[in-house]
């Protein structure tokens, strides 16, 4: 009887482990998407960041100074990035939706004000002008050209 509750507990432990395993299988996904984005990054900042430690170590700066001066200029570059994705994700999240919003109402006053006048012109604000001839001088009341 020891062995078959010894077993039974065995077998919920077991249960209990896969399921903390599925757990993780579930963030796989998120941790694939965080690597896509986050080596992209870091290849970035190492084309950033390369050519101005060799600078700093070209002046003779001590190792401890250029990794410091280095790791700050690749910091600064980290926050560009990051502020860059931020301005991203406004207009994306809050621009283009307000912008398509205000192109489909456009569309839309449009269809309706054409819909009203029964016509499919487009309105015209201005009536046609007559053209001018530039070989006809303009007649003037005072001069006349028989004399």
């Amino acid at each position: 009887m020891i062995a078959f509750i010894a077993k039974l507990v065995a077998q919920f432990a077991m249960i209990r482990w896969l399921f903390k395993l599925g757990g993780l299988a579930l963030l796989l996904p998120l941790a694939a998407i965080l690597k896509a984005i986050g080596l992209p990054v870091l290849l970035v900042l190492l084309v950033v960041g390369a050519p101005i430690i060799i600078l700093l170590f070209l002046f003779g700066l001590p190792i401890f100074a250029v990794l410091a001066v280095g790791g700050v200029l690749i910091g600064f570059v980290a926050m560009l990035l990051m502020l860059g994705l931020a301005a991203v994700k406004f207009a994306i999240f809050v621009v283009l939706p307000i912008w398509l919003m205000w192109k489909l109402a456009c569309w839309a006053w449009r269809g309706i004000s054409r819909r009203d006048r029964g016509d499919d012109t487009p309105p015209t604000t201005t009536e046609p002008v007559e053209p001018i001839d530039p070989g006809i001088p303009p007649f003037e009341a005072s001069t006349d050209p028989a004399i």
